[in-house]
């Protein structure tokens, strides 16, 4: 039947430093145990705590023979321990190296690791953060992991219950299936704690790109029902340590649980207007399938969202809405009157909580604040065989020297928008045109193989809008335009100036950037070069 703890089994304890172990039920589980005829052995900390319960607990120094020391840094790193949770129990070698050595077998471990990840996200100083790493809380799980087929080993504490439920049914055995299914919860566990701790000194300490390895890992945040397709498996981790303020922190205050694509849609949605600095500008970003199909700027959520949903209301069906403020009644109640799929925004009114609270299905997202666009960081992507990491793009055209290079200058009215048009296409799929006028959004265009497609693409858009609102001219007559990389030839400006456009934002570093440069100026367009590129595939 596999462990069998009722017959004179062992639990062996570690909790992690007794003035932040979580010993949420621990009393109750290993009073539980204890009924059953097991002895219990323990840690510092953790050892205190069942004492003060009135349990019968060995100390981990009485087993070893060694106290703890160097500050409890050296306790559980020996024979004593090691060798009882890896003896093997049907190999005649292992029985005879115990009974030689007096050493008992342990049939369960019970581990909490020092918590580095909270440390860390506490920003707590160097010395700090390297003290909370755990050496012997990881060495006694894993050996209790491999050695699984003979030893339960317990890491999260909502796994208690589940044990006590299979020593029930099992007349105090512990079968195969759980003791696997716990070894791989283990192994899961020392992995993300080792990719916190790996990726914490890479930060302070290392390089960009370590030269041999990188670790990833994370806590599961959320069981999804499918991916991308129904045909797919997904889940939502959250990254340890601080994190930057976003969908992964928000609190989900209405509506249907988030769907892989929410996930993605949403982040996006949250990244673009995040560009926005609400103590400036109110700002609304509407997103489709991780573009941005509006987006706009105005002197109250309400006036953002009606110009952001203008430039395109089509798209915007069913999309994601980003605010960069708390979300406000007359904001809510107008959101509300179309299909929306999230909202998500810093903070909301109770009275637009409760408007959102009309609409059963509609997720609503208050994520605390806003994530900071400069924050520095990495973005993963996964290819056959191997990870794609960079740094993620934490550039802001707001720090950009932009390099006037026609013979005319923008005015401050284009100027503006020229930097608002830029913040939009950071956000957009490349190859990415976007139109703005007015600090909104009136063309955009996404994803083209060519950008001279995407800048017809974004020019119809602006057309189809000023049918919708009757107007005998494009909304790209008068507008700027941006796009995320440069023009590799002149075509893709003309096209944006035919449309109606007065200036142009890029930046640059094209073989023929003196021919682009000279079109603009037979055109009679302002362009400013910014340097950098956005390029978001």
């Amino acid at each position: 039947m596999g462990a069998d703890l009722a017959k004179a089994g062992r639990l062996c304890s570690k909790g992690d430093r007794s003035s932040v172990s979580d010993k949420t039920g621990l009393v109750d589980f290993a009073r539980a145990l204890h009924a059953r005829g097991i002895a219990l052995v323990s840690t510092g900390g953790t050892h205190r705590a069942l004492q003060e319960a009135g349990l019968p607990v060995t100390e981990v120094a009485d087993l070893t023979g060694f106290p703890e020391m160097m500050d409890g840094r050296v306790k559980t790193l020996h024979p004593a321990v090691h060798g009882g949770l890896l003896a093997i129990r049907d190999n005649p070698e292992h029985q005879a190296a115990l009974a030689a050595h007096g050493i008992g077998a342990i049939d369960l471990l019970v581990v909490n690791l020092y918590p580095f990840e909270a440390t860390i996200a506490a920003d707590r100083s160097d010395a700090d953060c390297i003290e909370n790493i755990d050496v012997g809380g990881p060495a006694m799980i894993r050996a209790a992991a491999k050695n699984h087929a003979d030893v339960a080993v317990v890491t999260d504490v909502s796994d208690y219950a589940g044990v006590l439920a299979a020593l029930e049914a099992h007349d105090g055995a512990l079968g195969a299936e759980l003791r696997r299914s716990l070894a791989q919860k283990a192994f899961a566990r020392t992995a993300a704690y080792d990719a916190a701790i790996a990726n914490w000194m890479a930060g302070r300490f290392g390089t960009d790109a370590p030269a041999q390895f990188r670790a990833f890992g994370g806590t599961l945040g959320q069981a999804l029902r499918y991916g991308e397709n129904p045909h797919q498996a997904a889940a939502f981790y959250r990254a340890p340590g601080k994190v930057r303020s976003g969908v992964a922190t928000a609190r989900q205050l209405q509506g249907k649980e988030l769907s892989y694509n929410n996930f993605n849609d949403t982040d996006a949605a949250y990244e673009c207007v995040a560009e926005f600095d609400p103590a400036r500008t109110a700002a609304v970003a509407i997103i489709k399938h991780a573009n941005p199909c509006g987006v706009a700027e105005g002197t109250s959520l309400l006036e953002a969202y009606e110009r952001a949903l203008s430039c395109d209301p089509t798209s915007a069906f069913g999309g994601i809405v980003a605010l960069n403020r708390t979300l406000d009644a007359e904001a809510a109640s107008r959101i509300v009157e179309i299909f929306t799929e999230v909202i998500i925004a810093p903070d909301a009114t109770p009275e637009a909580a409760a408007i959102v609270a009309g609409k059963k299905n509609l997720r609503l997202l208050l994520a605390g604040g806003l994530p900071d666009p400069r924050v520095p960081g990495e973005t993963v992507r996964t290819l056959a065989g191997g990870l794609l990491v960079q740094s993620r793009d934490a550039v802001v055209v707001d720090d950009m020297p932009l390099k006037v290079v026609t013979k005319r200058a923008p005015s401050e009215a284009e100027l503006a928008d020229l930097r608002f048009a830029y913040r939009v296409a950071k956000h957009v799929k490349s190859n990415a045109i976007v139109y703005a006028k007015a600090g909104a959004t009136v063309g955009i265009g996404a994803g083209q193989m060519s950008r001279v497609d995407s800048s017809r693409i974004a020019a119809w858009k602006a057309a189809e809008g000023a049918k919708r609102l009757g107007l005998s001219q494009s909304l790209a007559v008068g507008s700027v335009v941006a796009s995320d990389a440069f023009f590799p030839f002149a075509d893709g400006l003309m096209a944006a100036a035919e449309a109606g456009a007065t200036a142009v934002i890029q930046p640059g570093g094209s073989m023929r950037d003196a021919d682009v440069i000279a079109a603009a100026d037979a055109a009679g367009l302002a362009m400013v070069l910014t340097g950098h590129r956005h390029f978001r595939h």
